[in-house]
């Protein structure tokens, strides 16, 4: 019994230096504040994609988005550069195209990403030069972020906050009925517009973070997560954009320490704090409450 201890203690003794070591690393330092900006910004423009059910446009982003990388190889520059302008006039194309045709817009999305993602792996099967940042983009790779990319999503995370915080009378008439947002004054095209724009720069980003393949979950989940545990819209927001910011602290140090992919890592962190909101909002533990208050009750009258 007492070596069984003896052999915890030093496991969590040996736990603790590497967790030293890997704060340490300046680049683990820029991962970490990168993963809490981009992880807050996902779950902050998440929280009102969900409800807006814009949950499968940020999927179809995300998956077009190697498209977009395709064509930056093929040109012969850095497809980071090129992320966030293709996302733009993609989101923007697709918005028009949605708001044109009768048909479904699920369907429209699994047309648009479907292509684009075949038309992508085409164009990648005649590139024969390129060997590197593939895996990353299509994974993610965080613990590659530089100066320049906190800056960008530092300010990326101030303009959603500004434009959420002056727009958010606006928001919650678009999420519960358009007309009726339309018909006291609110600009519903303009609105959905500016959102959608800002959620393919969003996703264009936080491409680094979890890749082309995972980037609707890192949209989505802390938003589903925030929806189980909050009723109130501001609050919803706030508590989605905190979810999404710790899940991300949470996952790149499970990824240090593990030297695990970054982007599945957080991705499973969310998943577990969505199962938690799960557990908490199914009233598991208010049923548990209220038995014991009921023991109590009946005890006392005996």
């Amino acid at each position: 019994m007492g070596r069984m201890w003896c052999l915890t203690a030093i496991s969590a003794m040996v736990d603790v230096q590497s967790l030293r070591l890997v704060l340490a690393e300046p680049f683990m330092q820029r991962a970490l504040v990168g993963g809490l900006l981009t992880g807050a910004l996902g779950g902050l423009l998440g929280s009102v994609a969900v409800l807006r059910e814009l949950s499968f446009f940020s999927d179809a982003l995300g998956h077009s988005a190697l498209l977009g990388i395709t064509l930056g190889i093929l040109i012969g520059v850095n497809p980071t550069l090129v992320l966030i302008p293709f996302a733009v006039v993609f989101a923007i194309l697709v918005n028009q195209l949605v708001e044109r045709s009768s048909l479904p817009t699920d369907a429209l999305l699994n047309i648009v990403y479907s292509t684009s993602l075949a038309a992508a792996i085409l164009f990648l099967s005649l590139v024969e030069t390129y060997r590197g940042g593939i895996r990353q983009l299509l994974f993610g790779d965080i613990l590659g972020v530089s100066t320049l990319d906190l800056i960008v999503i530092a300010l990326l995370l101030a303009a959603a906050l500004i434009y959420l915080s002056l727009s958010m009378r606006a928001q919650v008439l678009l999420t519960l009925n358009q007309d009726l947002a339309g018909a006291v004054g609110v600009q519903t095209r303009w609105h959905r517009l500016a959102f959608i724009v800002l959620l393919a720069v969003v996703v264009a980003v936080s491409i680094k973070a979890v890749g082309v393949l995972l980037i609707s979950a890192f949209v989505v989940i802390p938003a589903c997560a925030g929806r189980l545990l909050c009723r109130r819209f501001p609050l919803y927001v706030v508590v989605s954009a905190a979810l999404g910011g710790s899940c991300a602290l949470l996952g790149l140090l499970a990824s240090g320490l593990t030297n695990l992919p970054s982007g599945p890592s957080v991705v499973m962190v969310q998943f577990l704090g969505f199962l938690g909101a799960l557990i908490v909002s199914s009233g598991v533990f208010r049923s548990n409450r209220q038995r014991r208050t009921a023991t109590l009750t009946i005890a006392g009258s005996e």
